[in-house]
């Protein structure tokens, strides 16, 4: 009732205040006194009755939910499970209990792997071909994106074996033949056909590496892709 009464001595004095100094007409008078009676009673009615802020938490979706969705949100764009995965369950199961030859496998097989979605399989079988095959599962490391937790956890349902990698005959291979393999250096690929050039058949890598045609590292990686015949 406070409220009320200071809107209607507000009323009065504005009305006293427009007689005295505008001189505004009986109608004129009339018109702002109904205008100011609106104003008034928009501004009483929110004074009296103030506006509902909404509170977030009163939802009933609890922020135990909501963190929970984010999660499930952020696996999924990381591609730790594929959406078959999650809705095949005897899938998951086979991939679990069996070992993926990396030679081998698929695509699908590849994204029934936990942390490997279907942009990581792509670049392994990629690899693959680029390589010539995996000579170890140890080779996945290499693989562009691929984490070092997620080649942890599937490491052990995968096997590589040297013996199905393509290999090169280093006595007869030409440059470009050579330089297709990801393991070897311009440089080197130049003082191999150079060397081969001058001592006529390589025997083994040691030869090369003894006279400092490849370097250790060089040969470590590429042994199991050459052939010497």
């Amino acid at each position: 009732m406070q409220a009320v009464s200071l809107a209607l001595l507000l009323m009065d004095t504005f009305r006293e205040f427009f007689r005295d100094w505008f001189g505004y007409s009986r109608r004129e008078r009339r018109s702002t006194f109904i205008l100011l009676n609106i104003i008034v009673l928009i501004a009483g009615i929110r004074f009296i009755f103030p506006i509902h802020q909404m509170n977030y938490t009163e939802l009933p979706l609890s922020r135990e939910w909501i963190a929970a969705d984010s999660a499930a949100t952020v696996e999924a764009e990381r591609g730790n499970y594929s959406s078959a995965q999650a809705q095949d369950p005897a899938r998951r199961s086979s991939v679990r209990d069996r070992i993926l030859d990396l030679n081998t496998c698929d695509s699908a097989s590849l994204e029934a792997l936990p942390g490997i979605g279907p942009v990581l399989s792509a670049r392994i079988i990629k690899y693959r071909k680029l390589l010539g095959g995996y000579a170890s599962v140890s080779q996945l490391r290499e693989v562009y994106g691929l984490p070092e937790e997620t080649f942890e956890l599937i490491s052990q349902r995968l096997s590589a074996d040297s013996l199905d990698v393509a290999r090169i005959r280093i006595n007869s291979a030409a440059y470009s033949d050579l330089s297709r393999h990801p393991y070897f250096k311009k440089t080197e690929i130049r003082a191999v056909l150079k060397y081969r050039e001058l001592s006529g058949r390589i025997t083994g890598v040691e030869e090369l590496v003894n006279n400092g045609v490849i370097s250790a590292e060089t040969a470590r990686m590429i042994v199991p892709y050459l052939a010497f015949d």
